[in-house]
């Protein structure tokens, strides 16, 4: 099963939100295979703790805007890997060290990558 129109606005928006707070290393994977019930991983990494949490709060303020629920967010009093759940898609914000460390673009390779649509300025794929 592939990710749906949803997940995939949802993902557009969380991108949005992350590059406009200077989240770098914008990734994106499509987990709807191994995970039945989430479709899209979305991995940003940020510089520091305050700007891990200003990524995780931009992004989960847009969320909210456009009417998604949040249902779990974890890791905002140390922001070094903030967790934002809103169901079809989860958002993991990282501190970069440990982005490195848990390396989930390894534990999750055999996971299609999803494309990504920011500005041509600061596109990613």
């Amino acid at each position: 099963m592939a990710a749906t129109e949803q997940s995939r606005e949802m993902l557009r928006i969380a991108a949005l939100a992350a590059d406009s707070k200077g989240g770098e290393d914008l990734v994106a994977l499509d987990v709807s295979g191994p995970l039945p019930l989430v479709d899209i991983f979305l991995l940003v990494t940020g510089r520091s703790e305050r700007n891990v949490a200003a990524i995780a709060d931009e992004i989960e303020d847009r969320l909210l805007e456009e009417g998604h629920k949040r249902l779990r967010r974890e890791g905002r009093q140390e922001s070094r890997w903030i967790l934002l759940d809103f169901g079809d898609l989860v958002v993991h914000v990282f501190h970069e060290q440990e982005r490195m460390y848990y390396g989930l673009e390894r534990l999750w390779k055999d996971c299609p990558v999803v494309s990504i649509e920011l500005p041509a300025a600061s596109k990613v794929d």
